[in-house]
């Protein structure tokens, strides 16, 4: 759980807590639970200052109330952290972290839990130390004399004489009063303290460089500097957060687990209620102090939340991520069954589609219905928000209330800690645990995957959170897929797309990503938006009033089509026994009596898949009325295997003896199936796979695919192994996929030939020899990837001309190619942009969410090779997938339509029309023309708004981005970057070309 929360609630205005992790306070045998909190204060003058605030706690921390504040460490200049590691202590990944921090005046000793939440704690606290410049002044802290710490009990020993080294004075001062030393004062501990392998130095100021030094023993001796040194111990293990923006939108977590209480005693589970009386009238007096908090802390506590790393399942007696650790973590899955056996967990799995309204009643019906409290919650939410701004800048209030309605409405029985947060525009996973189980929470990532238009658009697709419950692995999967009834083939394919791009990275950095369907556990839950075929709106009222529910479901199309195996191979889902969940009146319980008064449809439901699963319940909530959905939940009992601790260790021992006699017998060799691959008519877009297995011998490998010289991969662009680098037991084997995929960042060499579908791969063996790999084929110019000018200057279909004429003409500059007296006349804009828009004005001027809505897979393939041959007669799509591909071409063309060089003047003249207008003029004529083509268009379908539900705005927020890009082509475009690009293109749909 995020305990960040509990300490911000001490702190006072212009305080802050950047972090915070559970630790333990050692000296000997002794232990005491502390909660270690990196607090900032900025100063009038801009400037920062830091200390730890050290907290004693009765529980796992979740209010201010929880906490007592009992010792504060300013980040002075004589500062100094320390991750220890004694010679000749046996080393355990996944064992807790030693830390020593040091001042002039004090010497203390944690323990600190295992995973990246430690490590992105200690990164902070490094970057927060002031350092050792001598023109740089002392800090202050005058801030901190406003604080007093907790007397200590009479009984226990004061937490300053604990650790304290003889050569130290035990003595502490006042809080803010000078504890902090003057640089003059600083004491040399760097020199004199042990230094063996193992260790990290953390400090005030390196004099070069503010980074972390890992000493450690090499082979050629000396330190490694650098934040993921390549021998480090944990540093490989481990990866910063890292936030990235999705190209559909919303955010993608990339943090591990964090913290937990590592406090001997045991919660029994039964603590007070954390619920408010905001909107469930039975607990009126108890409200969140969350609810108080500004909207940016508020978001800042839901992304950073995070919970423990204890991993005792899976820890490994060796020092780094290699060979031998892979090993010794393969044969403890072998042999997972001598030292492990099954408990039953009760998770409550619930779905809501919202349809972007706000929380207005208790939500305690749905989620605590039952009377026993579960041990796991997992929450998803669809159509979070349905306003323009939350699909196109992934921006939305509604994040924070359904966030609060749902802490507010978790089961009155039990305590719960929120484990993971994770958004897709719309498309919201909460995961909550029971605070006695969060020490056995472990490897959590979140992820998210659009498949709205183009393949990425946010408004429709998945997100996921993947994590480890003691030692199971279990994988939670909300989605929302394609809508309307006859669009059964695009909710498939959405399937398919969340399945194959969800990918989760490992902790061993050498192990590929993890694919939902590499877990114990899988949940999947959501608004599918199958419906009921073949029936119709009244015949599927009359059949839900007779309850003839299993009539009903036999023409339902999730059912028919799982039993086709087209999706959701090998889940299983409960018998249905409520009525449809979709389509009602809002605020009632009565069928949908809009003008397409919709027929009834099952869209909500939870599937799963895995091993020791008892469903004990599956039902709709019709008590809840805010959307045109109704809430479906589903309890179950899941047996998770739990690690007994004296067999593990013992099992453990066992095959590091055995890999001991093993270990150093030949060195490895593996024999390859094939060597040689050779690709056939390649084309844009179109993957092409070739597959061979290496068959390891009697020696444990090690297997990468190494770079070859000056070269910053170890294969082109379009070409990717699967797995790239991996581990072989003896007598095994595994196999290799070779994906070749051109796409917009590869295409334009491939026209020009300046790159050709050649490559030679480097598989290295550790301890062993290299094996060459030869890859060869030929690519089939495409207009995608294509510059508008060679394409108007092609007046015969691209697949129809020589390759050198093919590579001329997309060398040529566009200098050149507007210089017309040089050559042939060519046409004013590409002939495949007039197919394409020729098309949609003839057949979809009237569609509805046309340029919102994704095509079909196949039809993009069938609408490339019309357009490369010319064979317009035989274009025949859906008008989603020929609006797709229209925005798939202008994504591709190496030069926007606005120019780049364009791209700032035309921010600046966002709100100038007359100026807006003079920028166009100035473009090259293809581009010009091509823009002013584009406008025209999209002015016509404007006029059908009436019947295709667009707008000005929608349409300058989809070509917005489109038609003006950053000249830094790897940069997306920041927020206000995109609202200038956006306003740019309005001026143009609203005003006169």
């Amino acid at each position: 759980m995020d305990q960040s929360v509990a300490i911000q609630e001490t702190l006072v205005e212009g305080e802050y807590c950047v972090i915070a992790v559970q630790g333990v306070l050692c000296k000997g045998d002794s232990r005491q639970s502390r909660l270690l909190g990196l607090v900032r204060y900025r100063l009038e003058n801009d400037a920062q200052e830091h200390a730890l605030f050290l907290y004693t706690h009765r529980r796992m921390a979740i209010t201010g109330d929880d906490v007592s504040l009992d010792q504060i460490v300013p980040l002075s200049k004589d500062f100094m952290l320390e991750e220890v590691s004694p010679d000749g202590e046996l080393y355990i990944l996944g064992s807790d972290v030693t830390v020593q921090l040091n001042t002039a005046e004090l010497r203390l000793v944690f323990q600190l839990p295992f995973g990246s939440h430690t490590r992105t704690f200690l990164q902070e606290v490094a970057r927060a130390c002031p350092g050792f410049d001598p023109e740089t002044r002392d800090p202050e802290f005058e801030w901190l004399s406003r604080h007093r710490c907790a007397e200590p009990d009479a009984e226990s020993p004061k937490p300053r004489e604990w650790n304290s080294d003889p050569g130290t004075r035990s003595g502490l001062a006042p809080i803010g009063g000078g504890r902090h030393q003057s640089r003059n004062a600083r004491r040399g501990l760097e020199d004199v303290l042990p230094r063996g392998p193992g260790y990290i130095l953390l400090w005030g100021g390196a004099a070069e460089e503010p980074e972390f030094l890992l000493a450690e023993e090499m082979h050629e001796g000396g330190p490694v500097r650098g934040r993921r040194p390549r021998g480090g111990r944990r540093d490989e293990a481990l990866e910063e957060a890292d936030w990235e923006m999705s190209a559909g939108g919303g955010f993608r977590e990339r943090d591990y687990a964090g913290s937990s209480n590592v406090d001997s005693s045991r919660p029994n589970g039964r603590g007070t209620d954390q619920t408010s009386g905001a909107r469930c009238p039975e607990k009126p007096e108890n409200s969140l102090t969350r609810q108080n908090k500004s909207k940016s802390e508020m978001s800042e506590m839901v992304r950073s939340a995070t919970v423990t790393v204890s991993d005792k399942a899976h820890i490994l007696s060796v020092q780094k991520f290699g060979l031998r650790d892979t090993i010794v973590k393969s044969h403890l899955v072998q042999k997972e069954e001598n030292y492990t056996y099954i408990q039953n967990f009760r998770f409550f799995v619930g779905t809501y589609n919202v349809n972007g309204q706000s929380p207005k009643e208790c939500l305690r019906p749905w989620l605590s219905h039952s009377a026993l409290a579960p041990d796991v919650y997992c929450v998803g939410f669809q159509e979070l928000d349905l306003s323009k701004e939350a699909f196109f800048f992934h921006d939305t209030p509604k994040e924070e209330e359904w966030f609060k309605a749902v802490s507010e409405s978790l089961h009155p029985d039990a305590k719960y800690a929120k484990v993971k947060f994770v958004r897709l525009v719309g498309i919201m996973l909460l995961l909550y645990v029971k605070q006695e189980h969060a020490a056995y929470i472990s490897e959590v990532e979140a992820e998210t995957v659009g498949t709205g238009i183009m393949g990425r658009m946010g408004n429709k697709g998945g997100v996921a959170i993947r994590f480890q419950l003691h030692n199971t692995s279990i994988c939670v999967v909300n989605s929302h897929l394609a809508a309307h009834t006859e669009e059964y083939e695009r909710r498939n394919q959405d399937y398919r797309d969340i399945c194959s791009r969800m990918q989760f990275p490992q902790v061993d950095p050498s192990q590929p990503p993890r694919t939902i369907n590499k877990h114990d556990v899988i949940l999947w839950l959501g608004d599918l938006n199958y419906r009921i075929e073949e029936l119709d709106v009244g015949k599927v009222k009359k059949l839900v009033e007779e309850k003839a529910f299993q009539t009903l479901y036999a023409h339902d199309q999730l059912k028919i089509q799982v039993a086709a195996k087209t999706i959701f191979d090998g889940f299983t889902e409960g018998e249905i026994t409520f009525q449809p969940t979709y389509k009602y009146d809002t605020g009632s319980d009565d069928w949908d009596t809009s003008e397409k008064c919709r027929a009834p449809a099952w869209c909500d439901r939870i599937l799963w898949k895995g091993k020791n699963i008892t469903q004990l319940s599956y039902q709709s909530h019709m008590a809840l009325k805010t959307s045109d959905h109704k809430p479906v939940s589903s309890v179950f009992d899941i047996g998770v295997r739990v690690v007994n601790e004296e067999l593990y260790r013992k099992t453990l021992e066992e095959i590091v003896r055995s890999l001991d006699k093993m270990e150093n017998a030949n060195i490895p060799s593996v024999t390859l199936s094939k060597r040689e691959f050779c690709f056939e008519n390649v084309k844009y877009m179109q993957l092409q796979t070739e597959s061979f297995t290496i068959h390891n011998s009697q020696v444990p490998c090690q297997f990468e695919f190494i770079n070859k010289p000056d070269e910053e991969s170890y294969c082109k662009q379009w070409l990717t192994a699967r797995p790239s680098k991996g581990f072989l037991l003896p007598d095994s084997h595994v196999e290799i996929e070779l994906e070749l995929f051109v796409n917009k960042s590869t295409a334009t060499q491939l026209n020009s030939g300046q790159d050709t579908i050649e490559d030679i791969l480097v598989l290295h063996l550790e301890r062993g020899k290299d094996y060459f790999l030869s890859v060869s084929g030929n690519y089939l110019p495409s207009c995608f990837g294509s510059p508008l000018h060679t394409l108007c200057y092609m007046r015969e279909p691209i697949l129809d001309l020589p390759p050198k004429t093919v590579s001329a003409l997309t060398l040529m500059s566009m200098q050149t190619a507007d210089d017309r007296s040089q050559l042939e006349n060519p046409m004013e804009i590409p002939k495949e942009l007039w197919m394409m828009v020729d098309y949609l004005y003839r057949n979809a001027v009237q569609q509805e969410d046309l340029f919102q809505q994704p095509g079909l897979r196949p039809e993009f393939d069938h609408i490339r090779d019309c357009l490369d041959t010319g064979m317009i007669d035989h274009l025949c799509a859906n008008n989603h997938s020929v609006a797709e591909a229209l925005l798939l071409f202008l994504e591709s063309l190496p030069e926007p339509v606005i120019c780049y060089s364009a791209y700032h003047s035309c921010l600046e003249c966002s709100g100038n029309y007359a100026a807006s207008k003079q920028i166009i003029l100035t473009l090259p004529s293809f581009h010009k023309n091509v823009f002013n083509y584009l406008m025209a268009f999209l002015q016509e379908l404007l006029k059908n708004s009436a019947k295709n539900h667009l707008d000005e705005n929608i349409l300058a927020s989809i070509f917005g981005s489109l038609l003006l890009r950053n000249p830094a082509r790897h940069q997306k475009l920041d927020m206000a970057e995109k609202k200038k690009a956006q306003e740019f293109i309005h001026q143009f749909l609203c005003g006169p070309l």
